[in-house]
């Protein structure tokens, strides 16, 4: 296989997988977004968190809240669980890995708020103790997930399971919907 034939037989399989998803999934994508819409339009925060390239998409999802996404609006409150190297690290050391988003729910999250996570297998161990410190906060949790979701679709209010294997296009399609849950979010709240 040429390298050009390789780089069409990807993209192809990425359109592919994304047409599957806007086919079978576009409800439970806009039903994800009335949530993030709920949460802002009661004052609370988005938080954030995942993995690896995983992180990398919930940085990325934060900023388009913060800063902007398709159009100039006020700013939007979200974090990224992900960030602060120093609180990662002393957890990680301290509490163990486990811990590294589960601590910052504790102290940052309340009532009326949203945890987003991201994880293309659903079975990290800190994923899922960022969904059960949400919860017993009282704290909503949805996940966009892959393979099957995992552990974290049990322990999560509601989610996303992308059905493919490739952590690759996993990732790749949990941006592109984050990127649609935020134009909704921009469209339903008017910004």
């Amino acid at each position: 296989m040429t390298p050009a034939d390789r780089a069409r037989t990807g993209l192809t399989a990425l359109a592919t997988l994304a047409a599957r998803v806007a086919d079978q999934h576009a409800g439970d994508i806009a039903r994800l977004a009335a949530l993030y819409v709920a949460t802002l339009e009661g004052g609370g925060t988005v938080f954030f968190a995942g993995n690896g390239g995983s992180a990398a998409d919930a940085q990325h999802a934060a900023a388009e809240y913060v800063v902007r996404y398709g159009r100039n609006r006020r700013a939007l409150p979200a974090v990224a669980l992900t960030t602060d190297t120093s609180l990662l690290t002393a957890c990680g050391n301290d509490l163990g890995f486990d811990e590294i988003f589960a601590r910052q729910i504790e102290a940052l999250a309340r009532p009326g708020d949203l945890v987003v996570l991201h994880s293309t297998s659903g079975e990290s161990p800190n994923v899922v103790r960022a969904a059960q410190a949400a919860r017993a906060k009282g704290v909503r949790v949805v996940a966009l997930l892959g393979k099957g979701g995992g552990e974290a679709r049990g322990v999560v209010d509601d989610c996303l399971v992308i059905p493919a294997d490739e952590t690759a296009r996993i990732q790749e399609l949990h941006l592109a919907v984050e990127h649609v849950i935020c134009d909704l979010v921009e469209a339903a709240l008017k910004l």
